[in-house]
């Protein structure tokens, strides 16, 4: 058996390729929109992918079904509960794949959505114990998949809630301990709240170490897995649909072009937004006025899903040598219209100088004075669960994932300080208040977590 595991650190994303080396036979499963990995795997060990399986219709990124199944010809697969506007092969509870020894069988476990597999894997068709799982987002290392995201339509999150309860105690559950489970997330994903790093593990070990895992009514499970989720990601129903549509197809081969000065000030004078991915200290240094930060070094994709919308056009600031890597992660959530790239970022400055501003960050020290002295406006972009730490005097909740949508709370006349964690989502919280008109906006130097330390130290 081949097995392998593919993993996005930007979308927290794991994707599988599993081949039967006697017959070459492979099937991916979950796999992203940029599919060139899978192919060259798949061609250098002499493998045909035959067949592709989704194990739920994705919302936080766009499925790469199409593209692979238009290179290989490979049948694409759902649960029998998903209805698609492409031909999909329906599986069924209990179906067996056979790669040639190597064999997958579907388990339906929704709760996720409605329309949710895993399936088992075997390295011979006779073993009585499977080799491993792979879950989806019905289970995941450390947590199970939410059921709140209402991106299926007609199915509330109670009735999702039940049937989690039922896929996790009652199925999963069931299977061995030594059972491998590899999931489709990991820590980070907006899927769920509490994933960890590890990105396998056993049956056993959820047994006795997840939460959601433990043996318990409906009810208590239903006010566990709800409580503190974090908001999701304005994207998400976007890609939920998306992912079950006709769309176009992404060439692997065709990059965005690089843009000389003419086409940027073409570009921004017909409405297009600026996405400048570079570090937050070179972003604070000096940044096209309007433009949204959010860095290459971090959860790029699924931040941009929160503070840009699919249809905006997107001119990107990059730093040199990953202006594609940019692309190809807005790519990942179905944005596909980035016009192209600034070809000479400190040409373009140069030349554009008075339309470049700067970025206040505070050190954590100067906090408490400044709030303390003035009428500021301090708001706290962590997600509910970061809020058992703590919280600084007199700030105001408002998670980033919903501050686009919730910016008319605050007085754009008044200062604001916005914090996160460590410093990286304020800075894009930050940048988005400006582009949306709030002249005096700082964020704080190292978050909350510099924050509380320079308190205790103060004391």
């Amino acid at each position: 058996m081949i097995f392998t595991q593919y993993y996005l650190d930007c979308l927290s994303q794991a994707s599988y390729l599993i081949a039967d080396e006697s017959t070459g036979k492979a099937v991916v499963v979950d796999p992203r929109r940029d599919v060139a990995e899978y192919l060259a795997d798949a061609r250098a060990q002499g493998l045909s992918v035959v067949g592709i399986v989704n194990t739920h219709f994705h919302a936080d990124f766009v499925s790469g079904h199409l593209e692979l199944a238009r290179a290989t010809g490979a049948w694409i697969g759902y649960g029998e509960a998903a209805v698609a506007d492409f031909p999909v092969r329906s599986l069924a509870d209990g179906e067996r794949i056979s790669l040639g020894d190597v064999t997958l069988e579907i388990m339906t476990t929704p709760g996720h959505t409605p329309e949710s597999v895993s399936v088992l894997v075997f390295e011979h068709p006779d073993d009585e114990v499977a080799y491993g799982v792979l879950t989806g987002d019905a289970l995941f290392i450390g947590d199970v998949g939410r059921p709140d995201l209402l991106a299926s339509v007609g199915v509330t999150a109670t009735e999702l809630g039940r049937m989690l309860y039922d896929s996790v105690q009652h199925k999963l559950m069931a299977l061995p301990d030594d059972v491998r489970v590899f999931p489709a997330h990991g820590a980070g994903s907006a899927c769920g709240k509490n994933l960890s790093t590890e990105r396998q593990s056993t049956i056993g070990e959820q047994r006795r170490l997840n939460y959601a895992c433990q043996p318990m009514t409906q009810e208590r499970f239903l006010d566990l897995v709800t409580a503190g989720q974090p908001p999701a990601p304005t994207y998400f129903a976007y890609n939920a649909t998306l992912n079950k549509q006709v769309r176009d197809l992404r060439d692997p081969d065709v990059g965005v072009p690089a843009l000389d000065a003419a086409d940027v000030d073409a570009a921004l004078l017909r409405g297009a937004h600026v996405h400048d991915a570079r570090d937050v200290q070179e972003f604070a240094a000096a940044h096209l006025r309007g433009s949204i930060n959010v860095p290459v070094d971090g959860r790029m994709a699924e931040t941009v899903g929160m503070v840009f919308s699919p249809d905006d056009e997107i001119v990107v600031v990059a730093p040199e040598g990953q202006e594609q890597e940019v692309a190809t992660r807005f790519a990942r959530i179905g944005y596909d219209r980035v016009v192209g790239y600034v070809a000479d970022v400190d040409s373009y400055f140069l030349t554009h100088q008075d339309e470049l501003g700067r970025a206040s960050r505070l050190p954590a020290v100067e906090v408490d004075g400044l709030v303390a002295g003035g009428d500021v406006q301090v708001v706290d972009l962590r997600n509910a669960g970061e809020l058992e730490a703590g919280m600084l005097p007199e700030a105001r909740h408002i998670p980033l994932a919903e501050l686009g949508r919730r910016v008319d709370e605050l007085d754009p006349a008044r200062p604001v300080v916005v914090y996160c964690a460590g410093g990286w989502r304020s800075s894009v919280g930050a940048s988005l208040l400006r582009a949306s008109g709030f002249a005096d906006v700082s964020d704080v130097l190292g978050g909350y977590g510099a924050w509380s330390l320079a308190r205790a130290a103060a004391c």
